[in-house]
């Protein structure tokens, strides 16, 4: 697998979000201004639809950000829908257009890389967001991954409670091997499992729910229903995936772990049928990426942004901007992805769910 080696120890970022406090209420003091004269087209390139953050989120906020720093910026925008040579078109595509920065979370991580130096050779300036693309970037911005998957793993095991033994069998559902994300999530999962579950399966789920639907249903069939104490799943949508099989074989109130912090998912936690997920905050990732591309367009420094350095698949040493991820359970919901403005009550609380939002305090 494609690992991304921490070049400079993780720092708690000023714009990570805790629980206490709104995630996008830290500004980026970057120095940048609303900049009228200031004319600058910057490629936006995200990875998929599959995963509802994208076109909900991070796009909307991205576009804001930059139309708040530079009125006179335009952002062009393409998704890859999860076909890295068609995410590869659109490079090209934005090379031809003139951009001065391209930010780019890359379907495939290595895949890109002949891309990105292509545009680096003509001048355009690279951000790697979310996830760490290989070749020449001027800049990334993501969360600790690895904290991501400790998080995860150690959520797990606080569900399993007295169960978490090294006996207990576990499931584990990892992302897509082509995300260098996928990678990082797995190595803090196994820090915070290993030797404390006997991690009985393990796969990759692509990140996809039928994929992660159709690794669950194998395990089911290796390990036997009944012997399954929980389920790690590196997302939301897979675990989805995961949480329809589980139900279909009759196995219930077991742990299972997810990512992105998804309206389903959240849904589901209310009910039991995950018992976690991750929180990380879209509004302070887009709004720090449109950020950096203003001012890497403009010609400014990003040394007060990204103030570590990792190092990417490809050896290139690359200036970071870490954010800090949550662990969401019932207990918490109300205070991180309410609290937040991610989902209104009403969003949540549709009538399926109810009774369940009485239960934990979401009226």
């Amino acid at each position: 697998m494609r690992r991304v080696v921490i070049g400079t120890a993780a720092v708690s970022m000023a714009l990570s979000m805790a629980a206490c406090g709104k995630a996008g209420d830290k500004k980026n003091d970057s120095g940048s201004s609303s900049s009228g004269g200031t004319k600058a087209s910057i490629g936006l390139l995200l990875p998929d639809n599959t995963q509802t953050r994208y076109e909900q989120f991070d796009r909307p906020l991205f576009e804001a950000k930059v139309k708040d720093l530079c009125s006179g910026c335009t952002v062009q925008y393409a998704n890859a829908n999860a076909d890295a040579a068609k995410q590869a078109q659109q490079v090209s595509s934005m090379i031809t257009k003139g951009v001065k920065v391209i930010v780019i979370s890359a379907q495939d991580s290595a895949a890109i890389k002949s891309s990105i130096q292509t545009a680096v050779n003509k001048g355009i300036k690279v951000v790697a967001y979310d996830r760490l693309a290989q070749g020449p970037v001027s800049a990334y911005i993501s969360f600790d991954n690895v904290k991501v998957g400790e998080l995860q793993g150690q959520a797990l095991l606080t569900s399993l409670g007295s169960k978490a033994t090294k006996s207990s069998k576990v499931v584990m559902i990892n992302g897509d091997d082509a995300d260098p994300n996928a990678a990082q999530f797995k190595k803090g999962a196994h820090q915070a499992l290993d030797g404390k579950v006997d991690i009985a399966y393990e796969q990759s789920g692509l990140w996809k729910d039928t994929v992660a639907a159709q690794k669950m249903s194998a395990a089911i069939t290796q390990l036997g229903a009944k012997n399954i104490a929980g389920v790690y799943s590196a997302n939301d949508s897979m675990a989805g995936g995961i949480a329809n099989t589980l139900k279909g074989a009759g196995i219930s109130g077991i742990p299972l772990t997810g990512q992105d912090a998804e309206l389903a998912a959240i849904q589901r936690i209310l009910v039991g049928s995950q018992s976690s997920t991750v929180y990380k905050a879209y509004k302070p990732e887009a709004e720090g990426a449109a950020t950096l591309a203003v001012d890497l367009a403009q010609g400014k420094s990003i040394s007060s942004l990204a103030t570590t350095t990792l190092t990417s698949g490809s050896g290139d040493k690359v200036p970071s901007q870490l954010l800090t991820p949550v662990s969401v359970t019932k207990a918490n919901i109300k205070d991180t992805v309410v609290k937040d403005g991610l989902y209104t009550v009403q969003q949540i609380c549709t009538s399926a769910y109810a009774k369940a939002c009485k239960s934990a305090g979401l009226e």
